[in-house]
Formats: C-alpha cells, sequence, structure tokens
C-alpha cells in the first residue's frame, strides 16, 4: 500500500519532541545566516545562489545544464550586469523566470495555472527531440511508475495516484498550500518539507516533478523567511545527498502517515545547506580581509593566482615547491624564490615539516 492509498491521507503526523531540537537548530542558523549576509554583495551574493540552485536541481535528476548560460540568462532579469555575457536560450531564460517567480512573487496564491507555466518554462517546445515532454500540462492516463532495473524484471520504487483522480488530490493539495500559510501552528519548515513530500508523491507531470517539488519547496520556506532564501541553496545539499534523498521519499511513500523520517531528513539537508552557507561566507570574508593587508603590485601574476587557489580552499595542508611549479609553469629555482618572498611579504608562512616536504600555507595575520 502506499501512503496515499492510506485511509487517512493526507493527514500527515509526526513526533514534535524528536523535531523539536532539530528546529530550534535549523531557525538559529536562519537567523546567524541572515546576520552575515551583512557582509556580503547582496546582489552577486543572491545571482550565486539561484544559479547553483538551478544547475544542481537539474544535476539530481542527471540532467547537465550550460551554466554560463543559466547564470546569464539571471544576470539579465535581476539587472546584474557582467563582464562576460554568455548566449541564453529559450529555456535558461525560462528557469530564471521560473526560479524568480518562486521567491518574489510571496503574495501570488499558487495555483495550477502557476504551476504549469514553471512546467512550460521548465520544458520549451522542441526542448528536446528524443524524449519529447510537452510542458505545461499534466501526465495522461498511463499509469505514473518510477521504476529500475531490467524491462522484462522492472523495480517498481513507486507508483502515484491514477490520472481519474489526480485533479481531485492537486486541488486538495494547492488548497492546502495557500490556506497553511496562515497557519500559526505549523512551522514553516515543517509546511516546507510537507510541501516537497505532498507534491511528488503526487506525481502529476510526466517529466519534472522533482525539479517543481524542490521550486515549491524554496516557495514554502521563503513564505516562513523572505530574505535568507536567496542565500542558500538546497538542492546542493540534496545533490550531495542523492542516494539518502531517494531512499527516505521511497520508503516514506511506502509506509504510514507518520512522516518523522522524512522531516528529520529534510531538516538535517536544510541545517547542512545553512552552514555550507555560512562557511562559504567565512571564506570570502577571509579572502577579502587577506587582500585588505596585501599589496598585489608587488606580486606577480603566477603569485597572486596561488594565493588565490590556496583562499579557496585548495592544497588543504599547503603548497610545495613542486606543486606551485605545476600551477604557474615556472622552473623550480624561479617557485623557490617565489615562495620565499611571499613568506618575506607577509602572504605564507612555511609548515613545521623542512627540506623538500616543505609545505606553505596563508599567513593568517
Amino acid at each position: 500500500m502506499w501512503i496515499w492509498q492510506q485511509p487517512t491521507w493526507p493527514n500527515f503526523h509526526w513526533d514534535n519532541k524528536t523535531l523539536a531540537p532539530l528546529l530550534r537548530e535549523t531557525h538559529f542558523n536562519q537567523g546567524l545566516l541572515l546576520g552575515r549576509m551583512g557582509l556580503e554583495d547582496l546582489q552577486q551574493a543572491t545571482l550565486d545562489t539561484l544559479l547553483a540552485n538551478i544547475v544542481h536541481s537539474s544535476a539530481i535528476e542527471g540532467e547537465k545544464l550550460n551554466a554560463f548560460s543559466v547564470r546569464s540568462s539571471l544576470a539579465n532579469k535581476l539587472g546584474i550586469k557582467e563582464e562576460l555575457q554568455y548566449p541564453t536560450t529559450e529555456q535558461t531564460n525560462g528557469l530564471a523566470e521560473m526560479m524568480l517567480d518562486a521567491i518574489t512573487q510571496l503574495d501570488q496564491p499558487l495555483s495550477l495555472e502557476r504551476m504549469l507555466s514553471w512546467h512550460q518554462w521548465l520544458f520549451p517546445a522542441g526542448y528536446t527531440l528524443f524524449n519529447p515532454i510537452q510542458g505545461g500540462v499534466l501526465r495522461g492516463d498511463t499509469p505514473m511508475q518510477v521504476i529500475s532495473g531490467r524491462i522484462d524484471k522492472p523495480t517498481v520504487h513507486f507508483e502515484a495516484p491514477p490520472r481519474q483522480i489526480l485533479d481531485g488530490e492537486l486541488a486538495h493539495f494547492i488548497a492546502w498550500f495557500n490556506d497553511s500559510k496562515a497557519d500559526a501552528e505549523l512551522d514553516p519548515l515543517l509546511r516546507a518539507a510537507i510541501t516537497h513530500l505532498w507534491f511528488v508523491t503526487l506525481h502529476p507531470l510526466d517529466d519534472g516533478n522533482g525539479r517543481i517539488a524542490r521550486l515549491l519547496t524554496d516557495l514554502a520556506l521563503a513564505h516562513g523567511e523572505r530574505l535568507s532564501i536567496r542565500f542558500y541553496a538546497m538542492s546542493v545539499s540534496i545533490l550531495e545527498r542523492r542516494k539518502s534523498y531517494y531512499e527516505i521519499l521511497e520508503a516514506t511513500q511506502k509506509g504510514d502517515m507518520d512522516i518523522t523520517s522524512w522531516l528529520v531528513w529534510f531538516m538535517e539537508t536544510l541545517n547542512a545547506t545553512l552552514l555550507s552557507a555560512m562557511q562559504t561566507i567565512d571564506q570570502t570574508m577571509v579572502k577579502v580581509n587577506f587582500w585588505r593587508r596585501i599589496d598585489q603590485t608587488r606580486l606577480s601574476s603566477e603569485q597572486v593566482r596561488v594565493l588565490n587557489r590556496l583562499l579557496d580552499g585548495e592544497f588543504e595542508l599547503g603548497i610545495n615547491s613542486s606543486q606551485y611549479q605545476k600551477v604557474t609553469k615556472v622552473s623550480r629555482a624561479t617557485a623557490t624564490r617565489h615562495l620565499a618572498y611571499l613568506v618575506e611579504l607577509g602572504c605564507l608562512s612555511k609548515t613545521d615539516s623542512g627540506g623538500r616536504s616543505t609545505r606553505y600555507i596563508i599567513c593568517d595575520h
């Protein structure tokens, strides 16, 4: 029996005691992230986050997008002028439009028409020759199953509600989504997690259900906290946990109405996303503060390149002379001289190991 066949569907329930500490931690980290964003270029941070969300959400489904074209589409929509402009396509413009609609049009009610317009942007006409998906329409009468394995012996991971009850199920979901926005007793983070699970369980589209579900999740998160959604990309963390993502969805969809395990997975993943976003900001600030105290006019382009790579977290154990040679394409003698000069300027410091194993790390004072 699938979850949607349960007699009490869709009256989900969960263990508040299990979730309470996770919710407290996640709300706390949302606040921390917002506080740190005061140090960032907000427009640039929004562009980077939305780009990451779009590209990684497609990657979860095995689709590789041209990130440069998506970035140009987003920059155009956000009114950001970038030095390098890449050609955009109907699809990349649609993806940008779809993402911005979800996180900026927060007072607009959800409707079937709005979701289908997202789907149309996701699959514009002529999107693919090999698997022609018609954007902007619900799936047909063929049973919707998620399967894997051999064609003659497929494993059915999930079967969605039949087409004849789909319209009523979607109407129920949309009404709940709009009404629950003002429900003071439902934590906004739990609402986002339920949104994700409920929509992906209905599976109302031939393709793109996961991407639309994650977009609805972003919309629900934005309803709960209007600003911070621009600065973290949950799809990045979902992609990193892709295997467990599909496993917890399958287990929940085969289970009863207690969705505590799904909610725990969702909160842990969201929390990891927030921590990762803060780590990125911290790295950026380290880089900014470093270049504030270093006079770049005294450095060669090779030295600047190596320092930036170290500041970006490459060469975690530090860089040695031979690695410096490979990166900069200079001789061994020049590499040794460059590194000694960077130590003298206070850019790098030597690690304890000596001789050929000597490594150099960013000087943090």
